[in-house]
């Protein structure tokens, strides 16, 4: 029997360490011979990752522990988490939750066999509404997200999704100081900056604003 953990980080600009830290501080606490920690830095929306593939399909073996700081780090959507789950105990894989009370976790220790079954599907429960927890703070997140794109398109404030500002406010303002001094046309300058009709009079506006505001 052997221990592997698993972390799980949406982006590359969130840390792994904290959860590899975590994983291997519970093992030596509690006297577990940890193999390795394998780590993916994507999106939780599903499984094909590639060191979590490598890890269900080619590493784990019958008896051995998955360990997992918290149930979204394995994954986000709960018909797919509650798969792989039980994919892992048709594998005859233990998994592991830190987030869960450790009583549940441990059902090793129960030789009652009515005791085991009754931990066991507590244990059960527990994993399908944090896995319901989890989808449901992406879903939160995914509407806060999508709320806030489309506040932004109805201010002006956002032409193309996902894509920066074509150039700083700033920038154009100095370049449109070349139309107000007549040396260039307005329609020659959005060509020569490379923006869009409405993009070029969206910074016109608030140039021009500014320079009222400056009255």
């Amino acid at each position: 029997m052997a221990y592997y953990g698993y972390h799980r980080t949406s982006t590359k600009e969130q840390h792994l360490d904290r959860g590899i830290h975590e994983i291997e501080k519970y093992c030596e606490e509690n006297h577990l011979d940890l193999v390795n920690v394998f780590t993916d830095q994507q999106t939780g929306k599903n499984f094909n990752r590639p060191r979590y593939l490598v890890l269900t399909e080619d590493v784990l073996r019958k008896g051995d522990t998955l360990i997992v700081t918290e149930l979204d780090r394995l994954g986000r959507n709960k018909q797919d988490t509650m798969k792989q789950i039980q994919l892992l105990r048709e594998k005859e894989v233990r998994l592991m939750v830190l987030e869960l009370p450790t009583t549940l976790m441990d059902m090793g220790k129960f030789d009652n066999a009515l005791a085991k079954l009754m931990m066991e599907t507590i244990n059960n429960m527990m994993l399908e509404l944090y896995a319901s927890m989890a989808e449901a703070e992406i879903e939160k997140k995914e509407k806060r997200q999508k709320e806030g794109i489309e506040a932004k398109k109805a201010r002006g404030e956002w032409d193309d999704y996902g894509r920066p500002p074509a150039i700083s406010q700033k920038k154009f303002d100095l370049e449109f100081e070349r139309v107000i001094k007549g040396e260039i046309r307005p329609t020659d300058l959005r060509k020569e900056l490379g923006l869009s009709h409405a993009t070029f009079y969206r910074y016109r506006k608030k140039f021009l604003e500014s320079c009222d505001g400056e009255k």
